[in-house]
């Protein structure tokens, strides 16, 4: 069982890790509002992340092979979303420096449930994170014996805490860096960088 916690631990930390286009998102969006917010949004991507280590482990390698054939198409929408998003981001930081009164209105993840909600969905549009884990689950399962409901329990919740912990620590740097940048130019200047770096970030997942 200590065999499958320690897999679990490191397939969530594996996939969660590498900052892409997400990670840069909760953190240009946890400088810009809140901890709280930028929290909600690594919430909702860990969440997603012990969805699909829950279907790896409940019938991965069947779903993957469904998957597969349209991950291409999933990756495109994944990427334009974020491209979108980027523009938002940019575009409203704009504005709010322009009129300062503008920021005083509620823009999109600019609320815990949509922060939370926005990133679950945007982080279920790659499908490539439950191949990843059900690579993970069958190698695991072929050179281990726990390969109950226990150790898929402990699978799951093992990948799911991993997630969790780096999207919070993610959110926290954000915040952190909010606190230091938290005037109009370093407002401004946050979300700028931000959206640049999605673009560049979407564009590598389409080539």
């Amino acid at each position: 069982m200590a065999d499958t916690l320690i897999s679990g631990l490191l397939a969530g930390y594996g996939v969660a890790i590498p900052v892409g286009a997400i990670g840069v998102l909760i953190l240009g969006l946890s400088a810009r509002t809140s901890l709280r917010i930028g929290a909600a949004a690594g919430m909702g991507v860990a969440t997603a992340d012990g969805l699909y280590a829950i279907i790896a482990v409940l019938g991965g390698a069947a779903i993957a092979s469904i998957i597969t054939p349209i991950a291409t198409p999933l990756r495109i929408v994944a990427a334009c979303v974020l491209i979108a998003m980027a523009i938002r981001i940019a575009v409203t930081a704009w504005q709010h420096h322009l009129d300062p009164a503008r920021a005083a209105q509620v823009p999109a993840l600019s609320s815990v449930p949509r922060a939370y909600a926005g990133l679950l969905g945007l982080t279920l549009l790659n499908p490539t994170t439950v191949i990843y884990f059900t690579a993970l689950v069958i190698g695991h399962q072929a050179s281990s014996s726990a390969t109950g409901g226990g150790a898929q329990v402990v699978f799951v919740v093992a990948a799911f805490a991993a997630s969790a912990s780096w999207q919070l620590f993610l959110a926290a740097s954000g915040s952190a860096l909010g606190r230091y940048l938290g005037g109009p130019r370093g407002r401004l200047a946050t979300a700028v960088v931000s959206s640049l770096l999605i673009i560049a970030l979407a564009i590598k997942l389409l080539v």
